[in-house]
């Protein structure tokens, strides 16, 4: 995971991208999410939410609700979610789910406005990360062809838990994507990963954009960039907002893992899939205790 200070932009100064750039598409993403836009309090509020139903069993993993819930038994995350497709956009003809939200009036504008955003900078990371592995700039990016590739957006809430150490917010898990970018509103914390059989809390500043390396991305790059295994967890007294933009290529591409000179992977590397094929294989068998959908390829 890397964190984004909007005004710094420490990371992307280490980086072949241009700063300037970046920080100025940066800051103009959390621009984008300012009260007198429209604010995700609001829609996590909203009793319209509970019309907003996706299946939540498919690939697409679209609308209100919760995903990996496989038996009436098994305990629930402590969020209420709502994900939306927001590229590429619905052709002529396409059945389009229902889950834009009529309130705030504007919401669907500024979440596209965001997202427009949000790739600019998404594709620029992309050239970055295969630069800093002595890579050809666009042989991640090539795969993510701008009028197939698919965002999907996620809206995040947590209530406050009366008992913390009984619920989590997120079950343990890796990104199905290639990038997550996430975005935070007001309050920080609650994302944590694994370090020496105890979790630790990301540091995460409440006005930094932080992106996330998905399984597709660790396959592209033939595990040399890492998905992290991680969760959300609750807190007693404190409301947590979220979102989550999920940047993937087509469901239809063949994504393959990139060699690097003179560097062999320690399990031998993976294999050439179809991502909508690794992403029915993830759902089949999600959730689990440990990384394993990677395995599949």
């Amino acid at each position: 995971m890397v964190t984004q200070e909007p005004q710094e932009c420490q990371w992307f100064k280490s980086s072949h991208v241009k700063a300037s750039t970046t920080c100025l598409k940066v800051a103009k993403l959390r621009s984008g999410s300012e009260p007198d836009e429209g604010r995700v309090e609001e829609l996590a509020k909203l009793a319209e939410k509970k019309h907003c139903v996706g299946s939540y069993v498919s690939v697409d993993n679209l609308g209100y609700g919760r995903n990996f819930v496989k038996s009436e038994d098994q305990p629930l995350d402590w969020i209420d979610r709502l994900t939306m497709k927001a590229a590429p956009a619905p052709k002529r003809g396409d059945k389009e789910l229902n889950v834009w939200p009529q309130r705030p009036p504007n919401f669907r504008q500024v979440i596209q406005n965001y997202v427009k955003e949000a790739r600019n900078v998404l594709d620029e990371l992309l050239i970055a990360l295969a630069e800093a592995l002595a890579l050809e700039s666009h042989v991640f990016l090539k795969h993510f062809d701008s009028n197939n590739s698919e965002i999907n957006v996620r809206i995040n809430y947590y209530p406050p838990c009366p008992q913390p150490d009984l619920a989590l917010g997120l079950t343990p898990h890796t990104d199905a994507s290639a990038l997550t970018l996430f975005m935070q509103f007001e309050t920080t914390g609650g994302i944590q990963i694994p370090e020496d059989r105890k979790w630790l809390t990301m540091p995460w500043t409440e006005d930094a954009l932080l992106v996330n390396v998905g399984d597709l991305l660790e396959i592209m790059s033939n595990g040399r960039l890492k998905s992290p295994w991680h969760r959300v967890v609750t807190q007693m007294n404190v409301e947590r907002f979220s979102a989550a933009l999920f940047y993937n290529p087509p469901s239809w591409a063949e994504i393959a893992p990139e060699s690097v000179e003179d560097l062999v992977p320690e399990d031998g590397g993976f294999k050439k899939v179809v991502v909508s094929d690794y992403l029915q294989h993830l759902y089949a068998i999600s959730p689990t205790k440990e990384k394993q959908a990677i395995m599949y390829a």
